[in-house]
């Protein structure tokens, strides 16, 4: 038997993006933490694969016990809309990962349901003030 495809919001939560500025406090400057909430509100939601976000954050996958994984592979299952994930771009060529501002477990739980389902985020730019500046000679 085929599960049941997992339903996204169209938008984020104002939760989450709470979350999601707490978090970022802890790597950017205020301003930075500012610019990239007003991106996470206004970008187009994406979709993307669990194990593509997994390897670009640089992140493990939690397991099904996890109790925030296992609320919401239970909102799956009851057919509720879960937010999407909130993410900020890396850049690969100076190793700067993606950054997961809010919802690893969200991206855990849609993995453990169905592996290949895609999984809907808001992909905000890196701050171009965090990007490393090139040295100019």
């Amino acid at each position: 038997m085929h599960e049941p495809k997992i339903k996204w919001q169209a938008a984020p939560s104002e939760k989450n993006l709470a979350a999601a500025r707490s978090y970022l406090n802890l790597l950017f400057t205020d301003p930075q933490v500012a610019q990239l909430l007003r991106s996470l509100k206004r970008v187009p939601v994406r979709r993307f694969e669990a194990k593509d976000l997994l390897r670009a954050s640089q992140t493990h996958l939690l397991k099904k016990k996890n109790k925030k994984v296992r609320d919401t592979l239970k909102d799956i299952k009851k057919g509720h809309a879960i937010s999407p994930v909130l993410l900020v771009r890396g850049n690969g060529t100076t190793g700067v990962t993606l950054t997961i501002a809010d919802g690893q477990h969200r991206i855990c739980a849609s993995w453990h349901w169905d592996e290949d389902c895609p999984i809907a985020a808001c992909l905000a730019p890196l701050p171009r003030s965090a990007a490393p500046s090139k040295r100019r000679s």
